[in-house]
């Protein structure tokens, strides 16, 4: 039997954990503070545990509530999720199609395939999770997504699908006070002694491995200082002069005035995105977007 008042208090929860006050909490759940207080006091009661730390001037989690937060923030995800479906079904709407992408993706190739499958089924409702590429697997076979965009390039496993979307050569991104910003291109051993920006291995192992690659080709390993989860954060990086990175030539156009970005001398080509699904997950809706790609690319 599905204990609703349990439920409740995991939703006060989450919002005392998010704004580490209970005042603020309160005013975002549109209620006063000492019910609030009161019902996060009678929810560690039930678990017999302390979730928060008052004695501090902010709200801090315990380590209990630490160790919780994550699957009360996917329980969350998962109850809107649902609330939508229903919303949907009960307006008449045709279906739901649950997409998880990288950001690089969301900002590149995915929109435009939304839009068109839009004009081919307008009362469909498509919802977009962002997802890291180490992700994009696990979120697929548990059925929490109906279709990934991350950087993949098969063998994923058996009952697991992929199709190239996009590919891109990398180029150089410095600061613009660099001494290697005035060239007109730049050879990756140049790059032996800088400090490298780079998605760290376990979100995008084949962007990763790929990088890797073409620098120990060229007699040295890169030497990484920064590990981030995004194309816009090694720019960011790049813009406080906290090193170098290589990024895929499309997505130039993120780089701020004190960013500059170079070709490479070598020709370093990576997949940006590429289509994943489930092979035993049967879905006409995926099926219709996957269709559609294909016809695109063709």
């Amino acid at each position: 039997m599905i204990n609703f008042r349990i439920i409740r208090h995991m939703w006060l929860f989450l919002a005392v954990a998010e704004e580490k006050h209970f005042g603020r909490a309160a005013k975002k759940l549109g209620m006063t503070q000492p019910p609030l207080t009161q019902q996060i006091q009678v929810l560690e009661q039930s678990l017999k545990v302390q979730l928060f730390d008052r004695s501090k001037r902010n709200v801090q989690l315990t380590p209990v509530g630490q160790a919780i937060l994550p699957a009360v923030r996917k329980f969350a995800e998962q109850v809107e999720r649902l609330e939508l479906a229903i919303n949907e079904a009960v307006a008449g709407h045709t279906g739901l199609l649950t997409i998880g992408a990288i950001s690089t993706a969301m900002l590149d190739v995915l929109p435009a395939y939304i839009k068109q499958m839009k004009v081919l089924m307008p009362d469909i409702i498509i919802s977009v999770k962002e997802i890291d590429s180490a992700e994009a697997i696990p979120a697929l076979s548990s059925g929490e997504i109906d279709l990934a965009f991350a950087r993949l390039t098969g063998g994923e496993g058996q009952d697991i699908e992929t199709m190239p979307v996009s590919s891109d050569e990398l180029v150089v991104a410095l600061p613009d006070n660099h001494s290697l910003a005035g060239q007109k291109r730049i050879c990756l051993r140049s790059l032996i002694d800088e400090e490298w920006v780079m998605f760290s291995r376990h979100l995008s192992p084949v962007y990763f491995d790929s990088i890797t690659a073409a620098c120990r080709g060229e007699g040295f390993s890169p030497r990484i200082i920064h590990e981030v989860r995004s194309v816009a954060s090694q720019i960011a990086f790049v813009s406080c002069e906290q090193g170098i990175a290589l990024v895929p030539t499309s997505l130039e156009h993120l780089s701020p005035a004190n960013v500059v970005t170079i070709p490479l001398e070598e020709d370093i080509k990576v997949i940006t995105t590429a289509v994943a699904w489930s092979s035993v997950r049967k879905n006409a809706l995926a099926d219709k977007f996957i269709e559609l790609i294909r016809t695109s690319k063709n």
